[in-house]
């Protein structure tokens, strides 16, 4: 399905998102083609295993699975080796491309929608299990596409993402620079981070705000808190993406929620 939106009526993070993301699109063709080849998912930029996280039911038979922000599909991938029904939704229709070639070599039945994880095409109550890794999870307002997760949610369904943590967005120089010692912003305002103007990597607006305060959004929308990780990069880890895997062996560069619509 195509996003029948033109970008100009979509909110502003959303098109520049989805301009940001056609632009760079080839960059992630190489590590999407990894992703579809391995049977062993390994999470955020340093690749840690599964078996560590456990972000995946083992056996998804008859669930119905969404992946929001979907990028490459490679996470759809993982979803749909492990029996799920699955669905992959995400704002840059190049990344689609990628997405849709990868399913049609590995023989994988999945259904992608160019569109935003803010507004999804399917009736309340259609998804046992939603996901995303650096997906809707960062580039999606949360205010929104929580809410949004928790209506296309069953009772009990599941939501898991992972992306930057709020300690690593405040460790951010404000041009867009490598993460170091220093807080260069407040944590307490946290919230839109827009990179439209950033020297090092000019494009994207991202979302994160503290903990507490996405403890206080589960709760009003009905989630229930099922556990919170801090990444830590494993010893000897290279760069990643402007983190150095020195201060992500020291601090958590990334974040996992794992929640569950609670319906109390």
């Amino acid at each position: 399905m195509t996003d029948t939106k033109g970008d100009r009526q979509l909110p502003e993070h959303v098109a520049e998102n989805r301009r940001y993301w056609d632009g760079m699109a080839d960059q992630w063709v190489a590590s999407g083609e990894r992703g579809w080849k391995t049977d062993a998912p390994g999470w955020g930029c340093w690749n840690i295993p599964e078996a560590q996280l456990k972000l995946l039911p083992d056996d998804m038979s008859g669930t119905r699975a969404i992946e929001l922000g979907c990028g490459t599909g490679y996470v759809a991938c993982w979803l749909a080796r492990r029996g799920a029904e699955v669905v992959g939704i995400d704002n840059s229709e190049k990344q689609l491309a990628t997405a849709k070639r990868l399913s049609a070599e590995h023989d994988l039945p999945i259904t992608f929608h160019h569109g935003n994880a803010e507004t999804v095409p399917y009736p309340d109550q259609h998804f046992d299990f939603a996901i995303s890794e650096y997906g809707a999870a960062i580039w999606c307002d949360p205010k929104v596409w929580i809410p949004e997760a928790h209506r296309i949610l069953k009772p009990g369904g599941e939501l898991v993402f992972l992306g930057n943590s709020p300690l690593s967005m405040i460790c951010t120089p404000a041009d867009g620079g490598d993460n170091d010692a220093r807080l260069h912003r407040s944590y307490f305002d946290l919230g839109r981070l827009d990179w439209t103007n950033s020297a090092e990597d000019p494009g994207g607006i991202e979302f994160n705000m503290p903990v507490s305060n996405w403890m206080r959004l589960f709760r009003e929308i009905g989630f229930e808190v099922l556990d919170y990780l801090e990444l830590q990069a494993p010893k000897g880890s290279s760069d990643q993406y402007g983190t150095p895997g020195s201060w992500a062996e020291a601090w958590p560069a990334e974040q996992v929620w794992k929640l569950r619509r609670s319906d109390l």
